[in-house]
């Protein structure tokens, strides 16, 4: 299997959100290492959080496992039950059809790095704290009305 040449993949922090729910992640950096290295049944993306970052608004998929490694640094597990630190090594598990609202969330002073695995979700998602939602291939609020 090849090597992964993380240097030579794109890094960005671009967002589909609307603006008044894009600030949280303004410190997300993703490189998505599926497509420029080949593979097609499922993504898996390197992201670094800067102090501060979350890794998304928090959600759930209807029809997308994820699956989280951390690799370095600290970040905090936010979800329905509560809170819960993860460190490097950890890892979590959030099956598709959940209904318990999950991110990440960097409150150290230091960047975190973790692996992201799962799929372009074809279905709906949920954003408990805000007034959002995943449909039909857009983000719309609660009512369906657009942003």
């Amino acid at each position: 299997m090849p090597k992964v040449d993380l240097a030579a993949i794109e890094q960005t922090n671009r967002t589909g959100y609307p603006p008044e729910h894009a600030g949280a992640v303004a410190g997300r950096w993703v490189r998505r290492l599926g497509p420029a290295t080949g593979l097609s049944d499922f993504g898996v993306s390197h992201v670094v959080l800067k102090p501060g970052a979350a890794s998304s608004q928090r959600h759930w998929h209807e029809d997308e496992d994820e699956f989280v490694v951390m690799l370095s640094g600290e970040a905090v597990l936010v979800e329905e039950g509560g809170r819960t630190p993860l460190h490097a090594g950890d890892m979590a598990s959030f099956p598709k059809g959940d209904p318990n609202g999950h991110h990440l969330v960097n409150e150290s002073g230091e960047d975190c790095v973790f692996l992201a695995v799962g799929r372009v979700p074809l279905g709906d998602a949920h954003y408990p704290d805000i007034d959002m939602q995943w449909v039909g291939g857009s983000y719309r609020r609660r009512n369906g009305s657009g942003f």
